[in-house]
């Protein structure tokens, strides 16, 4: 039972229910529950992944990390990106409050309102954020925000900006414009590395705390929403706090890449 749990599944699933596993071993539920308890198995949770293929992932990774760990003296570190084509949903009937008893409902429905694209820098020391909404994500938006960075952050320090690969931020208007700002300094992730910009924790907390559960009758009521979010984030702001360091990372990507291949070999025999 334990090894078809392992390395079979059901016909017509993907994964072993309880009931499943309880009509192919001829054991009863309690007892498969029992023994998958006892070994840690849960065929009902999948995580994702994915391994960079950049090849220079691990010059990459040892540049962001060390900007996180040890950032460089009078300079800011910014981790940035943009989320774009937040939409902005309606919902078809007023949603009914939380009582006792029962949870807060929503239709499961709405009316599309448009969308905007949030660019956003989060200060990696102080866990405060720059943020500007726009229309659409070209490098024209993005040198506008750099120019606002430039603004906003004291003409004394260094910039260093993480960021991803997105062609945008490396068209050549930008880099024109960066070559006439000393001060800016450019990070890139490595390729399908996400997880290594901050930023994108913060993402996640406004999509949670404010976007996905709202009701934004308009454009202009969505980004009124998102301002409100950054001002409140910026009134007591917390910073996320880096841990890992790149050799942790790094070995556990090779290991990754040893389970992997030996899966790849396994299939191809």
């Amino acid at each position: 039972m334990i090894e078809d749990t392992r390395t079979t599944t059901p016909p017509a699933a993907t994964h072993w229910s309880n009931r499943t596993m309880a009509d192919h071993s001829g054991l009863s539920r309690t007892t498969v529950q029992r023994e998958w308890k006892a070994r840690g198995l849960k065929p009902h949770l999948v995580k994702t992944f994915k391994i960079s293929n950049d090849p220079r992932f691990e010059e990459k990774l040892i540049d962001v990390v060390g900007l996180y760990l040890n950032p460089p003296d009078n300079a800011i570190v910014l981790s940035f990106d943009e989320k774009s084509q937040i939409q902005a949903l309606d919902r078809t009937q007023p949603s009914l409050p939380l009582i006792s008893g029962r949870a807060a409902t929503m239709t499961h429905d709405y009316k599309r309102n448009g969308t905007t694209t949030l660019f956003a820098a989060l200060d990696v020391a102080s866990g405060q954020l720059i943020g500007k909404c726009f229309n659409r994500h070209r490098h024209e938006e993005f040198l506008v925000f750099l120019k606002l960075i430039d603004r906003e952050v004291d003409k004394s320090k260094q910039i260093h900006i993480v960021l991803d690969n997105y062609a945008t931020h490396k068209h050549d208007e930008v880099e024109n414009w960066l070559a006439k700002h000393k001060r800016f300094h450019l990070h890139f992730t490595p390729t399908s590395s996400s997880w290594l910009n901050l930023v994108e924790r913060w993402f996640r907390d406004i999509t949670t705390n404010r976007i996905r559960r709202g009701s934004f009758a308009s454009v202009t009521v969505l980004i009124e929403a998102i301002e409100e979010y950054i001002a409140h984030n910026n009134d007591n702001p917390k910073p996320f706090i880096w841990t890992k360091t790149a050799g942790e990372i790094i070995a556990k990507v090779r290991r990754g890449r040893v389970a992997l291949e030996a899966v790849r070999q396994s299939r191809v025999i």
